[in-house]
């Protein structure tokens, strides 16, 4: 057998090559085998035209001290199938976390939501900023849940499950709203997506409050037994479907940076005073607003788009990771700004042009997401941010939103060492 002799710089040499080939990424030191589960909600039933707003409390979800690096969800049938926005509009769901005593009674699935205000029960929403529990959802989409990238970029993940973050005696617990809208057999199916009063039909809202004569359509009107009014004659059968959520997370170790989550609101009525501080009890924000149409003739022209911007002062600092919108149809984009006007975020509504499944003809499918260079995003405490929502205006649209969600890093990852110190040196 021949000798093989190696030379002594040759490992070294090998390992700059992979080291500075193309192929190769970063990874921090981070060896942990990213795991992927899918889950299903209880069934909603759905019949046409009618709506469901439930509250799914304790759903199943990934246990341990883990990092989150990706969120998805999707409308299925009893098949798994995934069902097509034209039939059942997804207007939204939501993931909220919350802690519940170690013993109490389990939370029966309600179809509105429970005030988490017991003593066994503790409220455990994002970072903020509106007020009380108001969009405090860790994940959640609508429409265009399908089309929005989510994912967490290495180094960074959502943390859940840190022994350190439980209440004394609770437990990390998962709640899921799902708000659906089967348009079969609808007369007008924008209309019923957008919750317009006159398709409705209703006078209260949930809690059996008037509905005030100059609120046009909205949350108020599409509530859990709702029916949006179908076209004379149609028929059409009572159907099962599901949200599957797909989740993809690491276990948490040092090496994986943690984000935090805050959702801006378009609606929101914080004003800056001589006393205000910017905390999350001085927020009111509305969620819905309306579009009033540009013209009384609702014709088409460029100059019809409905834009509001609100000015929030923040109360924490860090680098934005990512961030992205969420609008409803009607919406041309939406933008977060710095004060000088320089823009942190532009995020565009994907529209469909088909009718396939992810690309449904005049629905909003997807919201495109910014990924900024590390580090080039730093938000200051105190610094103010302006949140932009754009809207077409060629025709009235009720009950829309204007969201914007950033994730923030309270630090930047380590930089790899440095190579060329290291090729420099002869053997």
């Amino acid at each position: 057998m021949g000798s093989c002799n190696i030379p002594l710089w040759l490992p070294l040499v090998l390992i700059l090559v992979t080291i500075n080939s193309p192929c190769t990424q970063a990874v921090w030191g981070n060896a942990n085998e990213m795991k992927t589960a899918d889950f299903l909600t209880p069934k909603i039933v759905l019949g046409p035209g009618s709506v469901a707003n439930r509250y799914f409390y304790n759903v199943d979800f990934p246990k341990g001290h883990i990092a989150v690096k990706d969120f998805d969800a999707e409308l299925v049938d009893e098949q798994g199938n995934p069902v097509p926005l034209y039939e059942t509009y997804l207007h939204h769901w939501v993931v909220i976390k919350y802690y519940a005593r170690i013993g109490a009674e389990e939370i029966s699935e309600l179809v509105d939501n429970l005030s988490l205000n017991s003593s066994d029960y503790i409220s455990g929403r994002n970072d903020g900023i509106c007020q009380d529990d108001v969009n405090g959802q860790f994940f959640g989409a609508g429409s265009e849940t399908r089309k929005t990238e989510t994912r967490v970029p290495d180094p960074y993940g959502i943390e859940l499950g840190n022994p350190a973050d439980l209440p004394s005696g609770f437990e990390e617990k998962w709640l899921i709203n799902v708000h659906a809208i089967d348009t079969r057999g609808a007369v007008d199916k924008l209309g019923c997506t957008e919750c317009r009063r006159d398709l409705y039909n209703v006078t209260k809202d949930e809690l059996g409050r008037p509905l005030s004569a100059d609120y046009n359509g909205g949350f108020s009107c599409c509530y859990e037994g709702t029916q949006c009014r179908l076209k004379q004659g149609f028929q059409g059968i009572k159907r099962n479907v599901y949200l599957k959520y797909t989740v993809k997370w690491v276990d948490m170790d040092t090496s994986i940076l943690p984000i935090r989550i805050y959702v801006f609101d378009i609606t929101d009525q914080w004003k800056r005073t001589s006393t205000s501080t910017g905390i999350n009890s001085e927020h009111d924000c509305k969620v819905e607003y309306e579009i009033e149409p540009c013209n009384a003739t609702g014709l088409a022209h460029e100059g019809c788009i409905d834009t509001k911007r609100v000015s929030l002062d923040m109360t924490f600092s860090g680098y934005m990771v990512y961030g992205y919108g969420h609008q409803h149809a009607g919406g041309t984009g939406s933008a977060l700004y710095r004060e000088d006007g320089r823009v942190m975020c532009s995020s565009k509504p994907i529209y469909g042009v088909g009718q396939e499944v992810g690309n449904e003809a005049g629905y909003i499918v997807g919201i495109s997401s910014c990924y900024p260079e590390p580090g080039t995003m730093k938000i200051s405490k105190g610094e103010t941010l302006v949140v932009e929502s754009n809207y077409s205006s060629i025709r009235r649209h009720t009950g829309v939103m204007g969201l914007f969600s950033i994730f923030v890093a309270d630090q930047l990852p380590k930089p790899m060492p440095a190579l060329d110190m290291v090729a420099q040196v002869s053997f």
